[in-house]
């Protein structure tokens, strides 16, 4: 049997204290505020995951999750200047191409922490609403951020000005807020600065002619607003991608 190793899959700084950012991973209510996405079944999966299925040691700051085909992940905060560091740390005993396997695991740690990030810093408290797109590209083509015409955000500076007009029929203009391995983001002053976060997924793991998401969380628009968005992104959407599951 492989000897188990520990590799950290995500790691950032972000700008609030340890207590506050333990608070946010540990009271339901504020998870409802970052984690995932608008869903009914939402309440159910922080229980499920954060809860049923986790155990929490609050004097080391240490989220542990249960093991899963051979592999476990932990949630590891450290005080630091200037904020806190988060860290998700794997521990596994799978060989080979390690790496590919668990990629898209990876980018979806990435996304909600990265969520976790843009909340503590840009709107402790306030509630969201998050509309979540993904799928399968239906012919061969350019995967979601080519195709929405981001490529600039793969190398922009974090923080740094950006502005684009999307060919779902409105311009988006922020600040740079992340990019990993297959996803970038940028907050939105249009959305009540709110956060786009688009993934992409290369084939196979995202079919045979790859797919990715599109996660996108407002601030304090109105119910027409956050309707019309919600229709323009789904109906460019829907053109491209079949929806998975």
């Amino acid at each position: 049997m492989a000897e188990k190793q520990d590799r950290v899959i995500v790691e950032m700084t972000i700008a609030a204290p340890v207590e506050t950012v333990w608070a946010a991973m540990r009271d339901p209510e504020q998870l409802l505020n970052w984690f995932g996405w608008d869903a009914d079944t939402l309440k159910d999966e922080i229980q499920f995951i954060f809860f049923d299925h986790a155990t929490a040691d609050e004097a080391n700051k240490v989220v542990a999750f249960g093991e899963y085909e051979g592999s476990a992940d932990r949630i590891e905060l450290k005080a630091a200047p200037g904020g806190t560091i988060l860290r998700v740390v794997r521990t596994t005993a799978i060989s080979g191409d390690w790496n590919a396997f668990y990629e898209d695991t990876w980018e979806g740690w990435t996304t909600f922490f990265q969520q976790l990030r843009h909340y503590l810093e840009r709107h402790a408290g306030a509630k969201r609403r998050t509309l979540f797109l993904s799928g399968k590209l239906q012919a061969p083509g350019a995967l979601p951020v080519e195709a929405l015409g981001l490529e600039l955000l793969w190398s922009a500076a974090a923080g740094s000005k950006a502005a684009f007009e999307l060919p779902v029929g409105e311009r988006v203009a922020g600040t740079v807020w992340h990019h990993s391995e297959h996803q970038v983001g940028m907050s939105v002053d249009g959305w009540g600065d709110g956060l786009m976060v688009i993934t992409d997924q290369p084939a196979p793991n995202g079919g045979p002619n790859g797919g990715g998401t599109a996660v996108l969380t407002t601030f304090g628009l109105s119910d027409a607003a956050f309707a019309a968005l919600q229709q323009r992104w789904t109906a460019w959407w829907g053109e491209r991608f079949v929806k998975v599951g």
